[in-house]
């Protein structure tokens, strides 16, 4: 199977900054897409910013211009940067890596959840 581990978040000011890390293990083959995910409570799961094997991202409209996705194939990781964060960016994230194992089976894994939190 596939462990997800995430680290990097906390307690943060408006306008300050977070960087997330998610570093995959296991049984893996191959890392196709990653991505980051978020939820508030109260309100549903939602996609901040993707990235390909390749490299090509995409971001929630909410957060361009602020954040920044990147991966390290090397080393299973994907990152988030959080520049300029704002109360309303308070959620659980959580990691998202679609992955096919060593004995071929493809699926989706998710992290357990970091904490960020943005005081104003």
């Amino acid at each position: 199977q596939v462990q997800l581990v995430e680290s990097g978040g906390g307690l943060v000011q408006a306008g300050g900054s977070l960087k997330l890390s998610c570093a995959a293990s296991g049984s893996i083959s191959n890392i196709y897409g990653m991505g980051w995910y978020r939820q508030a409570p109260g309100k549903p799961r939602e996609l901040v910013a993707a990235i390909t094997s390749g490299g090509s991202t995409n971001y929630a409209d909410s957060v361009k211009g602020r954040f920044a996705i990147s991966r390290d194939n090397a080393k299973n990781t994907v990152y988030l940067q959080m520049n300029s964060l704002k109360p309303e960016d308070t959620a659980a994230y959580y990691c998202n890596a679609n992955v096919r194992l060593t004995y071929g089976v493809k699926s989706d894994y998710w992290g357990q959840g970091t904490q960020v939190t943005v005081s104003s």
